[in-house]
């Protein structure tokens, strides 16, 4: 029987997790067409996404949340405004070989 090290387990866990909260993150349309419009119009005022996504600010603020959260766009306050951007550094990896190497490695690869 292969017995595993406690901290290897409670680190592969918190990468799972890490990596839950990315992919539900990314599982919905509005979600999605946030990031869109961030990634086409860089740092953008929350004022303007808005009227960008035509949504209300409460249930816009409810996808922010749940993008910042996942670490997947950054916020800025300047002022009494939010500004927010994706954040390249989180989309990199999830689009690059560190997910892959997640579930390659010990394989030969």
């Amino acid at each position: 029987m292969k017995k595993e090290l406690p901290l290897l387990h409670n680190s592969l866990d918190n990468t799972f997790e890490q990596y839950e909260a990315k992919f539900k993150a990314l599982a919905d349309k509005k979600r999605l067409h946030i990031m869109y419009e961030l990634c086409q119009r860089g740092k953008t005022c929350v004022c303007d996404l808005t009227e960008i996504v035509d949504m209300q600010q409460s249930k816009l603020s409810y996808h922010l949340k749940i993008l910042l959260d996942a670490n997947l766009i950054e916020k800025e306050t300047i002022g009494t405004w939010s500004y927010y951007q994706l954040s390249e550094k989180e989309l990199s990896g999830l689009l690059s070989n560190q997910l892959c190497c997640v579930f390659l490695s010990g394989k030969g690869n």
